[in-house]
């Protein structure tokens, strides 16, 4: 079996699932250059306002196949920095998407597959899944952006901890983190994750776009620099056709119609 990202729709929501049960959907260029291509078509369709990445089964991501970087070994280097260079490519257009990305996580969330969650802006996930950076346990080092998001959210010292000792860490501690947004009964974290992707579906999308581009730069501007974005923010969605609509409704006590 080939591992593939499969895509579906629900709503107005894109549900993009890890499919390589073979290898508990494990990550490979294919799902890379489809999950890229999926992200730059839903971009550009009005008609989706969020997206949930899923796995097939009872587990989210394996991370990635060691047997097929047992292969690379024995090829040039650049074809591995070329594979990582494809998954880097998944995860900024995650981060730079500009509607809401959510992990629904049933199951382990290893290695690449923990970076994967943690690249979108939510993360929902079963009460018994486990998450682990598997890298240290095969004298491998972190990939996808996993130090990146982790350093902003946790102390140094829990960094370092989850990164070298490669130890399991469950939905109840990584929740208490602040990184898992929902925990859920297992077997129901895709449906808590649509739950909240039509809530979010029913806000106005110029809006969340404004909300995930300024958290994105909130940790490299200066205060200043972030006053200016989101004055110029604010001042751009109020004349937005939604921003009439959101302040009229309120005031009208009814729910807004945004387009």
């Amino acid at each position: 079996m080939t591992c593939s990202l499969k895509s579906t729709s629900d709503g107005s929501t894109l549900v993009l699932t890890l499919s390589n049960p073979e290898f508990k959907n494990a990550l490979g260029p294919e799902i890379y250059a489809a999950g890229v291509e999926a992200l730059n078509a839903a971009e550009n369709n009005p008609d989706i306002r969020s997206v949930v990445i899923t796995g097939e089964g009872p587990t989210f991501c394996a991370g990635g196949n060691l047997q097929r970087l047992l292969g690379n070994r024995q090829q040039p280097a650049e074809v591995q920095a070329q594979s990582i260079d494809s998954l880097h490519s998944w995860i900024d257009s995650i981060r730079t998407f500009p509607k809401p990305v959510i992990a629904a996580v049933e199951g382990a969330a290893a290695g690449a597959g923990f970076s994967l969650a943690l690249a979108c802006d939510f993360l929902v996930a079963a009460d018994n899944a486990i998450f682990v950076m598997a890298y240290s346990s095969v004298a491998l080092s972190p990939d996808g952006g996993g130090s990146w998001a982790l350093s902003r959210a946790m102390p140094r010292a829990l960094v370092t901890e989850l990164l070298m000792c490669g130890e399991r860490i469950g939905t109840p501690r990584l929740q208490a983190l602040g990184l898992v947004n929902r925990s859920t009964p297992a077997g129901n974290a895709l449906n808590e994750a649509l739950k909240l992707a039509d809530m979010l579906n029913a806000r106005a999308p110029n809006a969340l776009a404004s909300i995930k581009e300024l958290v994105n730069e909130a940790p490299t501007n200066t205060l200043s620099q972030q006053l200016d974005a989101e004055r110029a923010h604010f001042v751009r969605n109020l004349h937005h056709r939604n921003g009439g609509e959101g302040i009229t409704a309120f005031l009208e006590k009814r729910p807004p119609l945004y387009s």
